[in-house]
């Protein structure tokens, strides 16, 4: 595999890392494309049930790689967004599987919006977020304008897109914006046992969990008490349900399988 990801397994978790560090992390199309086949692999294989993302070095990401987005023999604006990011952003909320976002350096365009739309998102309390677009004369891509709004409040996130605004950890927090910031040091062992602690849960659950959040971002209220009980229905019938509920009655710890 190309040095632009890595990808290690951790007992349960997909270790994947953001291996541009001379460049910040910012994205060229190698770089899309590998995170995109990683994401592919936490899918399909059984045995990963939680996926981890963070960066290598100073940034986490710094969004797209603009000498690449500007090079006349390059991939051009239009397929940048349509193959690398709308992919990228899809299969984080499309797989089955919680995803964990260890924020280690500043998160800026394209890389805050990837940050954002994982499940979980645990950031050093050094960090910035920054919605870098409007610097430049673009639009927030990678679902900025929907997660955004969503996660802080459509008067705040109008503000942070038109403004580009640097957004320290400790202000993401408290706006709703992420999930957890801790100290420097021990962000990657923190971060990375949130995400072995949910792999050892109940994940078919948590997939469940997952797709009705996805939903919820559109569905009426009559149409989300539909798929919530379509959904517990599948939820009873797994083999973690009745796992969980034994263990419960026979006072000994779970184990779960994901099934």
């Amino acid at each position: 595999m190309s040095s632009f990801i890595k990808s290690e397994t951790e007992g349960s978790v997909l270790k994947i890392t953001l291996n541009r560090p001379d460049k910040f992390n910012s994205f060229n199309r190698e770089m899309a494309l590998e995170l995109q086949s990683a994401l592919d692999r936490a899918q399909i294989d059984k045995s990963i049930r939680a996926v981890f993302l963070t960066g290598e070095g100073k940034a986490f990401c710094a969004g797209q790689d603009l000498s690449e987005a500007m090079d006349k023999s390059g991939p051009g604006i239009e397929r940048i967004v349509r193959e690398h990011y709308n992919p990228i952003i899809l299969k984080i909320r499309n797989v089955e599987k919680p995803v964990v976002c260890a924020v280690n350096g500043v998160a800026a365009g394209a890389g805050a919006n990837i940050a954002l739309a994982c499940d979980v998102v645990v950031a050093a309390s050094s960090v910035a977020f920054i919605q870098a677009f409007s610097k430049i004369g673009l639009i927030p891509d990678s679902g900025g304008t929907f997660f955004l709004p969503r996660l802080i409040g459509f008067g705040k996130a109008s503000a942070l897109m038109m403004l580009g605004d640097k957004v320290s950890a400790t202000d993401a927090e408290k706006m709703g914006m992420i999930y957890k910031v801790v100290n420097d040091e021990v962000l990657q062992t923190e971060a990375l046992q949130i995400a072995k602690t949910l792999a050892d849960m109940p994940t078919k659950g948590i997939g469940l969990t997952k797709k009705l959040l996805n939903q919820s971002m559109s569905s009426s209220l009559e149409s989300q008490l539909k798929s919530e009980g379509d959904e517990q229905v599948t939820a009873a019938q797994s083999y973690d349900y009745n796992e969980g509920v034994n263990a419960f009655l026979e006072k000994r710890k779970p184990v779960f399988k994901g099934e």
